[in-house]
């Protein structure tokens, strides 16, 4: 707390609580008599992906999408507006029609951010193959086509749309984390969402999602372009989990998609 006050004193903060979120990055709720805040340090991303991401993340507030904005920096911390309502627990319609549409709305700005490095090349899926390998020869026949994963650049995409980094509340959605984004497939990025947001492979869902993106998306995907990636997405984030987890059982989850 008196560590906090120094950093930022203008705020006058009054409490201050760990946060969940902090698994990779140092993140805290921070309240002060009238408001409350994330106070953030990266501790992995370079100066230049903390650039990159606060300089989208003010392009996308500036737009009125419901995204963090910093509202001030000291030495390695970052201070932002806390969002508000609750990560969902059972996905409805309603849902999955709220995250394709601030999906289209984020790609339709997006498109021209442009300054980011490519999504997928920041993961060094060659490096990832190799131990996964070594470790889990089974899964790495089932995975090792992603040696030839290439993606087009369509834009800036968030990469890791999951649940967990969504809040809805009174039929509003809020997003945050695009830390780890990149420039990709916006066809991808609706990929990556719909495995944790249709995790059973409904097509009514992915034909909701589709219709609702769509009508306001710029660059329409067809279905085919979506099961395409369904595949891809499902088979990347297994072989994330697999190394970064060095266990299987949340790679499971994804099988519904292979």
């Amino acid at each position: 707390m008196q560590e906090a006050n120094e950093l930022f004193p203008a705020y006058e903060f009054v409490e201050i609580i760990p946060t969940k979120y902090g698994i990779i990055d140092t993140t805290y709720i921070v309240k002060s008599s009238a408001c409350e805040y994330i106070l953030k340090r990266y501790e992995r991303a370079t100066e230049k992906e903390i650039e990159t991401n606060n300089a989208l993340l003010a392009l996308l507030f500036a737009s009125n999408l419901n995204t963090p904005k910093l509202l001030d920096k000291n030495k390695e911390w970052y201070l932002y507006t806390k969002l508000k309502g609750e990560i969902p627990k059972n996905i409805e319609l309603m849902h999955i029609k709220k995250v394709a549409n601030f999906m289209a709305e984020f790609h339709n700005i997006s498109k021209n951010f442009k300054v980011a490095a490519p999504f997928i090349s920041k993961h060094k899926i060659n490096t990832l193959l190799a131990t996964l390998k070594k470790s889990h020869y089974f899964y790495y026949k089932k995975l090792s086509c992603l040696h030839t994963l290439v993606q087009k650049e369509d834009g800036f995409i968030h990469g890791d749309l999951f649940r967990d980094n969504t809040l809805f509340a009174g039929g509003k959605i809020a997003v945050f984390d695009f830390i780890d984004g990149g420039l990709g497939a916006f066809s991808f990025d609706i990929a990556v969402a719909l495995l944790s947001f249709n995790p059973k492979n409904r097509a009514l869902y992915h034909t909701i999602f589709l219709q609702t993106y769509n009508q306001k998306a710029k660059k329409k995907i067809t279905k085919k372009t979506l099961q395409q990636q369904l595949h891809a997405a499902s088979k990347f984030y297994a072989l994330l989990r697999i190394v970064h987890d060095k266990k299987t059982e949340r790679a499971k989850e994804l099988a519904n998609f292979w």
